[in-house]
């Protein structure tokens, strides 16, 4: 999913945990598509593999299909951060087996970057093989109620109660895990209102969940309180933190570095600049969409799933 993103496995996106049980219980504004289709990256999710990728001593980088997910490993238990779709928790506990420190079933600790289902589908079962899930304060409000993302024409029911973080906080909190500081802060909203980065002092790694999507246009969940200019303060937060060496993961897309998201801010500011002269100047959302104002871009960050009228779109109606 990083690398082969497309708008109908992104649907996956207002999925909470259980989704794929839930599949009977959405209510779209739009007919919603086959209850096989709407499940197909939840299906494939059972067999696609993860990939491991070492970033430190203790800690990894692990992408399959949902959004990507980091391990800390270590005496003090497990700490997983992101839960991928439902049907990945099976291969994402063979992994996690086959790289821990502690006995398979001991428990250990669940983080989520935001309530997004290809971030939090796993949740439930993360819970029941003995996982504290922790989140940001809104992460739990939105996974334990109703959720509409209108881009996508999917209203969701809450998640089931395994599902929801039991321990939150409002604007930051500090864990001492495995011999290192992690650093838990919420963005003011971003993709959504939910967002937070979760920083690993000694391994020098930053997760940031959905605030960067390397490589493509983002999707920004407005519905969710996500914005273009929440996108630009959270991308400048993530490039306070740290130092050039730190090792960036993005919700989706390959590692990245800082010079990475500094162009990735450097794009958000560009587009926003242009849309928003546009929007001053009386254009209407679709005049300004058939503007074209990333046409200089789009050949670097028009490959991903959100083609460029829709990201346009996005932007205009969330300035």
């Amino acid at each position: 999913m990083p690398d082969a993103i497309n708008r109908r496995n992104f649907l996956q996106l207002g999925l909470t945990a259980g989704a794929a049980a839930m599949l009977s219980r959405v209510a779209s504004a739009q007919a919603a598509p086959a209850a096989g289709s709407a499940a197909q990256p939840h299906a494939s999710a059972a067999t696609t593999p993860i990939k491991t990728t070492k970033l430190y001593d203790n800690v990894y980088l692990l992408q399959g299909q949902g959004g990507n997910m980091a391990l800390q490993t270590g005496p003090d238990g497990n700490l997983l951060i992101d839960a991928s779709f439902a049907t990945q928790v099976p291969r994402i506990r063979e992994v996690v087996a086959s790289l821990s420190k502690v006995p398979a079933d001991a428990p250990g600790i669940l983080i989520n970057t935001h309530w997004h289902g290809d971030h939090t589908g796993g949740n439930e079962a993360m819970y029941e093989a003995g996982y504290t899930i922790i989140a940001h304060e809104n992460t739990r409000k939105r996974l334990s109620t109703p959720q509409t993302v209108k881009y996508f024409h999917v209203t969701t029911m809450p998640a089931m109660t395994g599902a929801w973080p039991t321990i939150t906080f409002e604007h930051e909190m500090c864990i001492w895990h495995n011999d290192d500081q992690l650093d838990l802060v919420h963005y003011d909203p971003a993709h959504t209102d939910t967002d937070i980065y979760v920083h690993f002092h000694k391994a020098n790694v930053l997760h940031v969940g959905d605030t960067w999507f390397n490589n493509f246009y983002p999707f920004i969940d407005e519905d969710s309180g996500g914005s273009i200019g929440g996108m630009i303060r959270a991308a400048e937060k993530s490039l306070a933190v740290g130092d050039k060496d730190t090792k960036i993961i993005p919700g989706h897309g390959p590692l990245g570095t800082k010079a990475e998201l500094q162009s990735f801010h450097n794009m958000l500011a560009t587009v926003r600049e242009k849309v928003a002269a546009l929007k001053t100047a009386g254009a209407s959302e679709q005049e300004a969409i058939d503007k074209k104002p990333t046409a200089e871009l789009d050949a670097v960050w028009g490959k991903g799933f959100l083609k460029p009228d829709d990201f346009v779109g996005i932007v205009y109606r969330t300035l």
